[in-house]
């Protein structure tokens, strides 16, 4: 596929190579972006934004309802090669293309209620002849960074309120995991979106990454990504608008008064998910004393039930890695945490770029995976003895993303709904449950701002104040 600069798909020499995580057949391959590409996108996109934002407002969402009925026409195509060239299976991939198609109706919905209010001047003596409002108008040219392991919906998460709010945008899509964005900009443009309001830039971050947040002309960076990549950006972006989410190492308190078999089968969902790889995934499971043995063996039984194995296959439960390099890193902090005084229970096994399903239980905090995000199929199981030990070990990180708890007492909820420093808590669902309506982000590390629709356009636009003197 070719990458889509000021209206035109353009074609590089030099390609980058997409494959299939688990065989590493090579599917298709996409330029290498320069930054000589990425000015070209950005001055594209600044005329884009003179023409995105005199667009009225019913026209920005005729095209968004287009592309949303485009897509749910391709539905089937974007899930195969959301699982063709990422980690998910074609279940999982199945699943994420629905949600794309709801975030951007959601998107055309919400471009209709960017509201304004009035506002009181002749609450302030001096100012009775004074009455006014503010309005919320779009900030310019955004760039949006998107990751590997949703390589649909955190695209259309970024372009649609982008689009929505009458901004223009340089997106950059995970270089793994090009495609799903590439082919949602053929179908935006095919719902009539002018084509330099969208340029999508394929190729190495250490290439382009700084031509693109660095230029003065992006006025907003829009960033999905781990820690480390996410304050490089803010060192490096200047005096710009920034939206970041960043991961965690995820939660969830299991509470003896809870409905266990509900709660295990949620947690293996929510921890091996796109093969964990997902920033709010299950990572940390905190078991009160009273149930810890029988909520173990279940959670390890229902984990050795999973089948693994290639994510194109129906029956396939979870696939492989994004690359072997990561089941390779993976594999290395679960033999640092045995080597510490870890127990695995089950998994732990890797064969290319793929790891088993691993459960283990006990892993101090010194070692990466029991402080880190370790963004892989595993997951720990500690005892605790009551609520206020499990408030206490789940803030003690450097993240809040989100979290979760499974109890069937009203106030153990709403004790841990105030004493647990996350930006979302999923009660009697496993922490990994997410609507794109609604408001997501995090706290610490785990990123600034908030995505979901609504929350994004706020951030994407600005209140412009008007007051007539009378």
């Amino acid at each position: 596929m070719k990458m889509l600069i000021n209206g035109q798909w353009i074609d590089k020499d030099e390609k980058i190579d997409v494959k299939n995580p688990l065989s590493g057949e090579v599917i298709d391959t996409v330029p290498a972006g320069t930054k000589e590409d990425v000015k070209k996108a950005i001055d594209a996109a600044v005329e884009g934004f003179e023409i995105s934002k005199n667009m009225p407002v019913h026209e920005r969402v005729d095209i968004l309802y287009r592309a949303a009925q485009l897509m749910k026409e391709h539905q089937e195509e974007l899930a195969r090669i959301i699982a063709t060239e990422g980690s998910k299976t074609i279940r999982e991939a199945r699943g994420e293309a629905a949600r794309a198609v709801n975030t951007i109706t959601l998107s055309a919905e919400e471009a209709k209620r960017i509201l304004g209010e009035t506002i009181p001047f002749d609450s302030m003596p001096g100012a009775e002849n004074r009455v006014g409002y503010y309005y919320r108008f779009p900030i310019g040219v955004i760039a949006a960074i998107t990751p590997f392991n949703d390589p649909l919906n955190l695209v259309a998460h970024k372009l649609g309120p982008i689009i929505a709010g009458g901004n223009s945008c340089v997106l950059k899509p995970a270089t793994v995991t090009p495609l799903s964005a590439l082919k949602l900009g053929e179908i935006l443009l095919e719902a009539g979106l002018p084509p330099k309001i969208l340029n999508i830039v394929t190729g190495h971050g250490e290439q382009i990454g700084d031509a693109l947040v660095t230029d003065e002309r992006i006025r907003m960076v829009t960033f999905t990504g781990g820690p480390d990549a996410g304050k490089e950006i803010i060192k490096k972006a200047g005096l710009k608008k920034i939206g970041m989410e960043l991961g965690s190492n995820t939660p969830v308190l299991v509470m003896d008064d809870c409905d266990i078999d509900a709660a295990v089968e949620s947690c293996v969902s929510g921890a091996f998910w796109a093969v964990g790889q997902n920033c709010i995934g299950v990572q940390r499971l905190y078991v009160q004393e009273g149930i810890f043995d029988e909520f173990e063996k279940k959670f390890v039984e229902r984990t050795r039930k999973m089948k693994v194995g290639y994510q194109l296959d129906e029956d396939t439960d979870m696939g492989p890695m994004i690359t072997e390099t990561e089941a390779k890193r993976v594999e290395s902090w679960v033999k640092e945490a045995v080597e510490v005084g870890g127990i695995l229970l089950t998994g732990g096994e890797r064969d290319g770029a793929v790891v088993q399903p691993t459960v283990m239980r006990d892993v101090p905090k010194t070692c990466r995976l029991g402080h880190e995000e370790v963004f892989g199929p595993v997951v720990i199981l500690y005892k605790i003895n009551n609520l206020d030990e499990g408030i206490k070990e789940a803030n003690d990180v450097d993240y809040g993303l989100h979290a979760g708890i499974f109890t069937n007492d009203i106030k153990t909820a709403f004790k841990a709904i105030k004493g647990i420093d996350v930006g979302g808590i999923m009660i009697n669902d496993s922490s990994d449950y997410r609507i794109d309506g609604m408001p997501f982000g995090g706290v610490k590390n785990s990123g600034l701002g908030r995505e979901g629709i609504k929350f994004a356009l706020m951030e994407m636009t600005e209140p412009k104040v008007v007051c007539f003197n009378l």
